[in-house]
Formats: structure tokens, C-alpha cells, sequence
């Protein structure tokens, strides 16, 4: 019930149809990402109206709350949250990063307090499928060891190897057909580390492999780097997933990579920050400039905010606290961001990605205001 295609490539740019349980998925496609079953602010039809294809949950936040047990008796969290398209759930591991001053790893999982009210909590990859699979999700990921950087080499080396054996107790406690899942490949920034868990991660039969560990506080160079390092070493016939990553700037360079799916909290959080991505840069709504400002977000912008509302407008809304000013501004971000994976899109069909590439990041250069 899971597949891949590969359609056309220009150079290592790529595009590819993953078809799953609830629907077919064009890559590049950028996800966006509903930590609790909801993309914030925004409804699963306005996401369907932007031309969204599938959505993240979080194994961690959905087992504690509502409880994965209940997503389950809903019929699974495309019937629990009304959006009937595909979903991928991540594996809990990057919680294990997240709350570091609140976790213990060992080699059989993770012993932790919740963040909500301080009640041990132990993960493992047995648990997080189990999890995962009460979900439901089309995609689920294997749990893995997400490493802060910098970071010492030896303990980067001894978290792939951790990794790994994860990987294949993932893999082993999957017990359904329907549900995919995918190998997360680490190694932080260093190149043998990663050619090393690439070879181990690719060696187990996953339907998808994706990049994790990168965006955790490494310089965007490196980043690039090792994601173009990385996907030398990934199967041509699997999807790619390039894990919380990131601004379109870093989108743009991972599909030029080999990269066909991305998720990040940015164009939601940003948005409730008042802060806008446009074609010609960042645009801070809150700034005074735009009080008297009739003019869209951005002009060469078909969303819903941009058809409808002055950037004067939005301004105020954020300057009085209107939570209507929280969903445009969030309306917009994730419409600019799946608009321009539909650019990539063509523009690979066309064979002329490089191109719209470099265009479009002098263009976003250009200023930000």
C-alpha cells in the first residue's frame, strides 16, 4: 500500500509520487507540522485550499496527550483530526534531544519526566512503534538518538551505533502492513560518521530513509554539506527526508540535493511572531513602517492573506493582539512554503532547476523589511 516513484531528475534534483493509505504525495513536498494532532491556527480544509499533501504529529505530545490509545479508538489520527490525507509521525527521539535536561539514555531506551507535570516516562523502540502505530500514521519513523552539536566524536560514534541497533528493534517490532516507516540516518557533522550510519541505516528493509540530526545548532555551511554528503549514500528508488529543516533558503538547497521531504515548526512559529516570508525576503508585519501600508504581504502571492488583507491591516491585528492575525500571518508562511516546493517542482520537470534556484535566492537576498 506504500510506494515510491521516481518521475524526473535535473542533475540531483528530483521529483517522485509516494503513494500511500490516504493519498499520493508529490515531491519535493514540504509537510507542515501539527505537533498535537493540529497544525496551530490553521484547519485541515484551509490547509487542503493551500495545496498541502500530508502532515507531521508527534509521537511524544500525542501519547501524553490525548493519548495514543485514544487516537486509536478514533480510528487513527486522519479520523481524529479530520484530515483525510497523509500523515507521518516522527518517533519521540528528537524529544530525547529536546528535553535533555530531563532524560537518561541508555542502550535499552529513554527514561524521562513528562514536560507537563513531571511523571517518568521511558521510551524505547518497541514502545515508540507501538505508539506510532496506534497513530496511525501512513509514515512512521524508527527511533533513533537525535546529538546536540558540536559534539565530542567518540560520543557522536557510540549514538550511531545506539542508532543502528535501534533501527533494527524498530523494524522488528512493526507488526502491520499498511503503515510504513523509515530509517533515520545520524553522525552529526562529521563525514565518516554519517557515510558509516548511512551504510548501517540503508542496510535495514525500511520503506524510506530520511536525515536526522542536522539544524541542531551546526553553521548552515556544514548543514548543506552534510546533507549533500549524506544523500550520496541514500537509495535513487526510496524518499528522502531531510528532518526539521528548515527556511526556504535550506529547502532549496536540499532539493538541489537529492532531498523530497521537509517539515519544520518555522512558517507557524514565525507567524506568531510576525514575521513573514516573502520572494524578496523576510518582512517584520509589527514594524511601523506598514501602519499606513495598503500593500499585500507580497504581491506575487495567491493566498488568501495576500488576496484579501494590507500589510497596515495585519500590523494592527498584531499590535492588538487579534488572534485572526495569528492564522493570516500563518495562512501565508505555509502557503508561500508549499508554493515554492511547487515551483521546485516544475521547475525540475522542466529541467531547468539550477536556474529557478539561483534566481529565487537572489531574489529573496535582495532585502527583508
Amino acid at each position: 500500500m506504500f510506494s515510491f516513484r521516481l518521475e524526473e531528475t535535473d542533475n540531483r534534483a528530483r521529483t517522485g509520487t509516494i503513494t500511500t493509505p490516504h493519498g499520493i504525495i508529490e515531491t519535493p513536498i514540504f509537510m507542515p507540522v501539527g505537533t498535537v494532532g493540529s497544525v496551530k491556527t490553521i484547519s485541515p480544509q484551509e490547509l487542503d485550499d493551500m495545496g498541502a499533501q500530508i502532515i507531521l504529529g508527534n509521537t511524544y505530545h500525542l501519547h501524553l496527550r490525548p493519548g495514543d490509545e485514544v487516537v486509536a479508538k478514533f480510528g487513527g489520527l486522519a479520523k481524529f483530526n479530520s484530515w483525510h490525507k497523509p500523515t507521518l509521525t516522527d518517533s519521540g527521539g528528537f524529544q530525547v534531544f529536546s528535553l535533555a535536561e530531563m532524560n537518561k539514555i541508555t542502550d535499552e531506551g529513554v527514561h524521562f519526566r513528562s514536560h507537563l507535570d513531571g511523571s517518568k516516562l521511558f521510551l524505547n523502540p518497541e514502545r515508540s512503534i507501538e505508539i506510532q502505530q496506534n497513530i496511525g500514521a501512513d509514515i512512521m519513523m524508527a527511533f533513533d538518538e537525535c546529538v546536540s552539536l558540536p559534539a565530542e566524536k567518540e560520543y557522536v560514534r557510540k549514538s550511531i551505533e545506539r542508532t543502528y541497533r535501534w533501527a533494527v528493534r524498530s523494524r522488528a517490532a512493526k507488526t502491520n502492513g499498511h503503515q510504513a516507516l523509515f530509517g533515520i540516518i545520524q553522525g552529526g557533522t562529521d563525514l565518516d560518521l554519517r557515510r558509516i550510519s548511512a551504510e548501517q541505516i540503508t542496510s535495514i528493509d525500511f520503506e524510506g530513509f530520511a536525515i536526522g540530526g542536522l539544524s541542531v545548532g551546526e553553521e548552515i555551511p556544514l548543514m548543506y554539506e552534510t546533507t549533500s554528503f549524506t544523500t550520496e549514500y541514500m537509495p535513487k528508488d526510496k524518499p528522502r527526508y531531510l528532518m526539521g529543516v528548515g527556511t526556504p533558503q535550506d529547502l532549496l538547497h536540499g532539493i538541489k540535493y537529492g532531498v523530497d521531504m521537509f517539515d519544520c515548526v518555522m512558517p507557524t512559529r514565525n507567524a506568531r511572531n510576525a514575521m513573514l516570508f516573502t520572494s524578496a525576503g523576510k518582512l517584520h508585519i509589527k514594524n511601523k513602517q506598514w501602519e499606513l501600508s495598503d500593500e499585500p504581504v507580497d504581491a506575487e502571492c495567491s493566498c488568501y492573506t495576500c488576496r484579501n488583507f494590507s500589510r497596515g491591516y495585519l500590523r494592527h491585528l498584531h499590535k492588538a493582539g487579534e488572534y485572526l492575525g495569528l492564522r493570516l500571518n500563518s495562512i501565508h508562511n505555509l502557503h508561500f512554503y508549499l508554493s515554492l516546493v511547487k515551483r521546485a517542482r516544475n521547475a525540475i520537470k522542466l529541467g531547468i532547476y539550477d536556474k529557478f534556484m539561483n534566481e529565487t535566492l537572489e531574489k529573496m537576498s535582495t532585502g527583508g523589511l
